[in-house]
Protein backbone atom coordinates (compact mmCIF):
# COMPACT_ATOMS: atom_id res chain seq x y z
CA UNK A 1 0.00 0.00 0.00
CA UNK A 2 1.36 3.38 -0.98
CA UNK A 3 1.43 6.44 1.60
CA UNK A 4 -1.10 9.46 0.18
CA UNK A 5 0.50 12.40 -0.44
CA UNK A 6 -0.66 15.78 0.92
CA UNK A 7 -0.63 19.38 -0.43
CA UNK A 8 -1.09 22.77 1.39
CA UNK A 9 -2.66 25.70 0.61
CA UNK A 10 0.31 28.18 -0.52
CA UNK A 11 -1.37 31.22 0.60
CA UNK A 12 -2.04 32.34 3.91
CA UNK A 13 -6.08 31.45 3.67
CA UNK A 14 -6.40 27.71 5.08
CA UNK A 15 -9.87 27.36 4.25
CA UNK A 16 -11.92 25.80 0.98
CA UNK A 17 -13.53 29.22 0.28
CA UNK A 18 -14.75 30.20 -3.28
CA UNK A 19 -11.39 32.19 -3.77
CA UNK A 20 -8.66 29.86 -1.90
CA UNK A 21 -9.62 26.90 -4.67
CA UNK A 22 -6.95 24.67 -5.48
CA UNK A 23 -5.66 21.93 -8.38
CA UNK A 24 -3.55 19.62 -7.36
CA UNK A 25 -0.33 19.19 -9.58
CA UNK A 26 2.50 17.03 -10.06
CA UNK A 27 5.16 18.60 -11.00
CA UNK A 28 8.55 17.25 -13.29
CA UNK A 29 10.17 16.19 -9.87
CA UNK A 30 7.29 14.19 -8.76
CA UNK A 31 6.25 16.39 -5.95
CA UNK A 32 2.65 17.43 -5.51
CA UNK A 33 1.76 20.68 -5.48
CA UNK A 34 -1.17 23.32 -4.56
CA UNK A 35 -2.15 25.57 -7.71
CA UNK A 36 -4.68 28.31 -6.96
CA UNK A 37 -7.52 28.74 -9.44
CA UNK A 38 -8.84 32.36 -10.67
CA UNK A 39 -12.73 32.70 -10.16
CA UNK A 40 -15.15 31.77 -13.14
CA UNK A 41 -16.66 34.90 -14.09
CA UNK A 42 -19.58 34.97 -14.75
CA UNK A 43 -21.34 35.65 -18.94
CA UNK A 44 -21.27 39.46 -19.67
CA UNK A 45 -25.63 40.17 -19.65
CA UNK A 46 -27.52 43.32 -21.16
CA UNK A 47 -27.86 46.09 -18.71
CA UNK A 48 -31.53 46.32 -19.72
CA UNK A 49 -32.46 42.66 -19.32
CA UNK A 50 -30.07 40.94 -16.77
CA UNK A 51 -31.39 37.57 -18.15
CA UNK A 52 -30.35 37.77 -21.74
CA UNK A 53 -26.33 37.30 -22.11
CA UNK A 54 -24.25 39.39 -24.63
CA UNK A 55 -22.84 37.43 -27.67
CA UNK A 56 -19.55 38.13 -29.26
CA UNK A 57 -17.80 39.12 -25.95
CA UNK A 58 -15.57 37.09 -23.72
CA UNK A 59 -16.34 36.05 -20.25
CA UNK A 60 -13.27 38.14 -17.88
CA UNK A 61 -12.68 38.87 -14.25
CA UNK A 62 -12.97 42.59 -13.92
CA UNK A 63 -9.21 43.11 -13.91
CA UNK A 64 -8.71 41.23 -16.84
CA UNK A 65 -11.41 42.84 -18.35
CA UNK A 66 -9.56 46.27 -17.86
CA UNK A 67 -6.53 44.90 -19.44
CA UNK A 68 -8.11 43.38 -22.59
CA UNK A 69 -8.52 46.00 -25.90
CA UNK A 70 -11.75 47.71 -26.32
CA UNK A 71 -12.62 45.55 -29.67
CA UNK A 72 -12.61 42.89 -27.20
CA UNK A 73 -14.92 44.56 -24.80
CA UNK A 74 -17.51 45.70 -27.03
CA UNK A 75 -18.99 44.74 -30.12
CA UNK A 76 -19.59 46.99 -33.40
CA UNK A 77 -22.90 48.31 -33.41
CA UNK A 78 -24.34 51.18 -31.47
CA UNK A 79 -24.95 50.12 -27.78
CA UNK A 80 -22.66 46.97 -28.84
CA UNK A 81 -21.38 45.12 -25.65
CA UNK A 82 -24.06 46.68 -23.56
CA UNK A 83 -27.30 45.79 -24.49
CA UNK A 84 -28.40 42.63 -27.32
CA UNK A 85 -29.39 43.76 -30.60
CA UNK A 86 -33.27 42.66 -30.06
CA UNK A 87 -32.99 45.38 -27.39
CA UNK A 88 -31.60 47.62 -29.59
CA UNK A 89 -33.90 46.57 -32.16
CA UNK A 90 -36.59 47.49 -29.52
CA UNK A 91 -35.60 50.77 -28.73
CA UNK A 92 -34.88 51.88 -32.09
CA UNK A 93 -38.71 50.62 -32.90
CA UNK A 94 -40.09 52.33 -29.84
CA UNK A 95 -38.61 55.69 -30.86
CA UNK A 96 -39.79 55.87 -34.24
CA UNK A 97 -43.37 55.08 -32.79
CA UNK A 98 -42.96 57.73 -30.39
CA UNK A 99 -41.67 59.96 -33.06
CA UNK A 100 -44.86 59.39 -35.34
CA UNK A 101 -47.01 59.71 -32.63
CA UNK A 102 -46.24 63.36 -31.51
CA UNK A 103 -47.02 64.19 -35.26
Amino acid sequence: EKMVQRVRYRRKNSYNTRSNKIRQIRTPGGRLVAQHLKKKASMPKSYLNKLQRLGGIHRLRPGDNKRVSKTARKVNRPYGGYITPNDLKDRIIRAFITEEIKE
